[in-house]
């Protein structure tokens, strides 16, 4: 049950439903609002396709080309202490991405707001410790809180303003900076084991 709540709360930072507001609002802003449910909820479900497809076959293909489960571990750490510093910090080194005129298709909502860089590799991580069955429901529950958070995104903005949104996504920018720090400092210790 440890491995469940831990898996769903890292999957939440790194999907950061919360600091995706304001992207999501904007990308939005220009659909109809009788439409913005269902390309939210479209966008939502490739998400969580693609999320399902790297736990199924994201660390069979890491087998293939060969990359241990440490220098993963290292990777993925150091991928989300650069989102942790954009959260933070307000530095953008690529994760964000603006948002077209048009009605969007997969990018830039499902990829790369929701199922991003760090999410997939989160994925694949948690997919080398945790059992696949439990990953599943695991990105299943936070896929659910994120889809939550994000239908609601127009009256949640409104509440929260933009001073409360920022004050969460600076909170879960510490949380995943000590997160990213475990993950590089465990990778480095599997590493020294390995040699």
């Amino acid at each position: 049950m440890k491995l469940f709540f831990s898996s769903v709360i890292t999957l939440l930072l790194v999907m950061d439903p919360f600091g995706n507001i304001p992207l999501f609002i904007t990308a939005l802003g220009k659909v109809p609002p009788e439409r913005r449910k269902k390309v939210l909820l479209r966008e939502l479900v490739i998400a969580l396709c693609i999320m399902v497809f790297f736990l199924l076959a994201g660390h069979r293909f890491l087998e293939i080309i060969q990359i241990k489960d440490f220098s993963l571990q290292i990777a993925g750490g150091l991928i989300l202490l650069l989102i942790a510093i954009d959260l933070v910090f307000g530095v953008d080194h690529g994760t964000r991405t603006e948002a077209k005129e048009e009605e969007p298709l997969v990018v830039p909502l499902a990829i790369p707001l929701v199922a991003g860089p760090a999410a997939l590799s989160m994925t694949i991580i948690l997919a080398a410790q945790v059992p696949h069955i439990l990953l599943l429901l695991a990105i299943a529950a936070a896929s659910a809180f994120n889809s939550v958070v994000l239908l609601f995104s127009f009256p949640i903005s409104g509440i929260l303003g933009k001073r409360g949104l920022t004050a969460l996504e600076k909170l879960s920018g510490m949380l995943l900076t000590v997160m990213a720090v475990n993950m590089i400092m465990s990778g480095i210790a599997a590493f020294i084991k390995a040699g």
